[in-house]
């Protein structure tokens, strides 16, 4: 299957599932603008570029199932000569239509004067109603067609929501996006057993970062799936610390939670490991804990099973650790339903991965969980997190922040953990720190 036909089958897809006499619109994200004259990376809104695989911004895309002149309609900049000399390649009306697979192209500056003829006889309007530009604009256009109501226009009278046809889509991976994915993982485990190797005390968080980038970079994957964390000794116990700044301790443990992005598709690897190379007793008794619950909660998912099962799985495990190293008192089971592990546990064990790193997709059908088919792809990452703050244990937990994190496919048997060529026990990360560069 080639990359159009990929997104062209998406397409058909979609109308598919659309009510007849309707019409879909979707927008691309902006150029956002760093400062004054400089702009950040264009990064395409997901959605559009999963049904088009359009990667500018100005466009508006338009999908009117059952339409005789062409189902695929893409507003879109056109082709400038010198624009191209100072930005580079661009579509324009016609790569629009011999690149991206558009029945029709149009101006983007166009888009008020069509787009009202293409609405009229259409009885259903699908767009992502928390875009308030595209909103904003629809209702100017919606207003302007029931003014003509006597000349026998019929503008949309139902507005849905096409966010929600498109996320259920984007939750089941076809071959093509997983490739990608795969691609993601690889090009993350490298810069991952790359960051352990290179690791020693005295070197700045951000360092360690430094090496990642280099890595996704060297081998063609320019950005990240979002900010990196490198967050040394307690800073670990900070969910989303991105500061990246400290000097590494001898003694400390290192937790890097970072991925790689391929075609707009994320990869998602946490690792925590020691800076010296060496757990010391306190860090290998929760590291292995973790490591436990992980490989509990990655032996629940199968088709069939629910998506709470895995979370459900780890605390089991982690609760019942902490009971027996002292850290919570009690039974487990009444733990567990007061919820005491989320003093070291504050977060759930995974959520859905794809071309968002927490990717889109429902976790309940009405008021039960998901139920896991093939095709979905989520992550696994339990945690411990035992602050400095924490004065009511011994002081030999504290400062120690934990996490494991992969990326698993459920297949038709079962599941794929996608990231397994981060080393993760103890004796292989230990023995691939003290392998030389």
């Amino acid at each position: 299957m080639t990359i159009s036909s990929e997104f062209k089958q998406r397409r058909k897809h979609l109308m598919r599932r659309m009510k007849k006499r309707s019409l879909a619109l979707i927008a691309a994200a902006p150029a956002a603008r760093r400062n004054r004259d400089a702009e950040y990376p264009y990064r395409q809104n997901s959605d559009f570029y999963y049904l088009t695989g359009f990667n500018e911004p100005d466009a508006v895309a338009v999908f009117i199932p059952g339409r005789e002149q062409g189902e695929f309609i893409l507003f879109c900049r056109e082709y400038d000569e010198t624009m191209a000399i100072w930005t580079g390649r661009h579509a324009g009306l016609d790569g629009a239509r011999e690149q991206f697979g558009a029945d029709e192209a149009h101006p983007i500056g166009k888009l008020d004067e069509v787009l009202p003829s293409l609405m009229d006889g259409r009885e259903r309007l699908y767009y992502p109603l928390g875009d308030e530009g595209l909103r904003s604009r629809i209702s100017t256009i919606l207003a302007a067609l029931r003014e003509r109501a006597r000349a026998g226009v019929r503008p949309p009278s139902a507005l849905i929501d096409l966010d929600g046809l498109v996320h259920e889509m984007r939750l089941f991976k076809s071959p093509a996006e997983l490739a990608s994915m795969r691609r993601a993982m690889e090009v993350s485990a490298a810069a991952h057993r790359r960051a352990m190797r290179i690791c020693r005390p005295g070197l700045r968080e951000y360092e360690i970062e430094a090496e990642l980038l280099h890595e996704f970079t060297r081998q063609g994957l320019r950005s990240p799936a979002y900010s990196s964390i490198v967050a040394g000794g307690n800073n670990a116990c900070v969910l989303h610390y991105i500061h990246n700044e400290d000097v590494l301790q001898d003694g400390d443990l290192l937790l890097i939670d970072a991925g790689a992005e391929c075609d707009n598709y994320a990869a998602d690897i946490t690792r925590t490991f020691p800076v010296n190379g060496r757990f010391t007793a306190p860090q290998r008794q929760l590291y292995e804990l973790v490591l436990d619950a992980q490989a509990a909660a990655i032996a629940s998912i199968r088709p069939g099973r629910r998506w709470n099962e895995p979370h459900e799985a780890a605390v089991q495990v982690l609760t019942k650790g902490l009971v027996k190293l002292g850290l919570l008192r009690g039974r487990v089971a009444k733990l567990i339903h007061d919820e005491a592990y989320k003093k070291f546990y504050m977060h759930r064990t995974g959520h859905w991965l794809g071309m968002d790193v927490h990717d889109v997709g429902d976790y309940k059908a009405g008021d039960d969980w998901r139920v896991l088919e093939p095709g979905m792809v989520l992550t696994v990452e339990p945690g411990l997190y035992v602050s400095e703050s924490c004065a009511d244990v011994e002081e030999h937990w504290r400062g120690i922040g934990i996490r494991i994190e992969d990326d698993v496919l459920v297949t038709e048997k079962g599941c794929e953990v996608l990231t397994a060529a981060v080393p993760k026990s103890v004796a292989d990360i230990e023995a691939l720190m003290r392998a030389e560069m």
